[in-house]
């Protein structure tokens, strides 16, 4: 769960404001361009998995295979053989389960067919020190056990437990995005060295790639100054989106740009080594060059967590459209954009009686499937309709 430290400050900065503000018209546009785009007519939900301790992340094997993580410290596996078994592949020793940290996000090689490697984000005390760490792993051929681990990236930061972001997607350019948190110190998201706050871009092999920033930054960032991303997304454009968690106000999607410094900065204005959480998530006067968001949530927040781009004609007027699970808020949000994925013209709320959602992933099939974050939690596929 995203702690949610309340303002300790009455006003609200001029950003914060318009962010209310922009907020505010976006819902009432929405009202207004949502029968522009016809959503699907039915949204038929149903339990695929059941009884699982905090489901965190979902991804598919190229056979319609379903990976599954539970935050707990287990890696699982749903086969697409009859009767649908479920095995443990791998429960590392090495997981620390500690305020939001566990076994996190998961992703699959586009090549798996050929190495049947997998990619896992989790909260490990295996250097001593407690961090956050990108491994590989390989799915042996009995499809069993994970061997030949590889711990790709390691010393992202954890602190307490806060804001570990962590949930890696591959982007069409073949390379891993994965998304950060500031671990709530509040250096991290600014610095150029810390990998906290930030989004980083690697090869399967944990390198930095080219694109990326250069030195004196840590050559695996490709983004900066954010707070706790939940999610990343590719439109079928091939943009890169983030999904933020915002402090009492302002989630965020932010469309990425390589290098750009997303504006969160919560080190104290006199200085020191605080955690200011009334400072805006953008914060556009310290940092006249960092870039905005594509939607906030405004106040308050709803704690949106990982998404997808919706494809296929069976997803109707949310073809294209970005699906977004949410803990806080306990819904499903579907933002639409306009063409050139720069704003939302309409967004939709619909699942709204499951409880806290962590993760929307869709399926080969072309159905949704979201983990729903509960123990005992569940896995829910939807089906769209008419």
């Amino acid at each position: 769960m995203d702690v949610r430290t309340p303002s300790t400050r009455a006003r609200r900065t001029r950003r914060g404001a318009a962010a209310l503000a922009a907020s505010a018209v976006l819902l009432v546009g929405a009202a207004g361009l949502s029968g522009c785009r016809t959503q699907p007519k039915t949204l038929t939900t149903s339990t695929v998995v059941s009884g699982l301790e905090q489901p965190w992340d979902i991804a598919f094997t190229p056979g319609g295979g379903m990976l599954f993580t539970e935050k707990v410290g287990r890696i699982k596996f749903r086969k697409a053989t009859a009767g649908n078994p479920i095995v443990t592949l791998a429960a590392p020793s090495d997981v620390v389960v500690r305020s939001e940290g566990g076994m996190m996000g998961i992703a699959v090689d586009p090549k798996f067919n050929d190495n049947r490697r997998i990619y896992a984000c989790f909260q490990s005390n295996k250097g001593g020190a407690i961090d956050v760490r990108l491994v590989r792993f390989t799915i042996n051929a009995s499809v069993t056990a994970l061997t030949n681990r590889a711990d790709l990236v390691t010393g992202i930061p954890s602190t307490t437990g806060r804001h570990n972001g962590c949930r890696p997607r591959f982007g069409p350019d073949g390379n891993i995005w994965v998304g950060t948190g500031d671990s709530a110190v509040g250096a991290n998201p600014q610095s150029p060295t810390s990998l906290g706050g930030k989004v980083l871009r690697v090869n399967t092999d944990g390198a930095g790639v080219s694109g990326n920033k250069t030195a004196p930054f840590d050559h695996r960032i490709y983004t900066y100054g954010h707070r706790n991303v939940q999610g990343i997304a590719f439109s079928p454009g091939g943009k890169a989106y983030s999904i933020e968690h915002g402090t009492d106000r302002d989630d965020e999607v932010n469309r990425l740009v390589a290098g750009a410094n997303y504006g969160w900065d919560p080190r104290p204005p006199g200085g020191g080594a605080g955690y200011d959480e009334s400072q805006p998530m953008t914060n556009l006067t310290k940092y006249p060059n960092a870039k905005p968001a594509v939607w906030t949530s405004g106040n308050p927040t709803i704690a949106p967590s990982g998404g997808t781009f919706l494809k296929g004609k069976q997803w109707a007027g949310w073809q294209s459209a970005l699906a977004i699970a949410v803990l806080k808020g306990q819904q499903l949000r579907v933002l639409g954009f306009d063409s050139d994925g720069a704003k939302v013209e309409a967004q939709w709320v619909e699942i709204k009686t499951q409880g806290r959602l962590r993760v929307a992933v869709q399926g080969p099939d072309g159905n949704l499937y979201l983990a729903q974050d509960a123990n005992p939690g569940f896995i829910l596929k939807v089906t769209p309709g008419g």
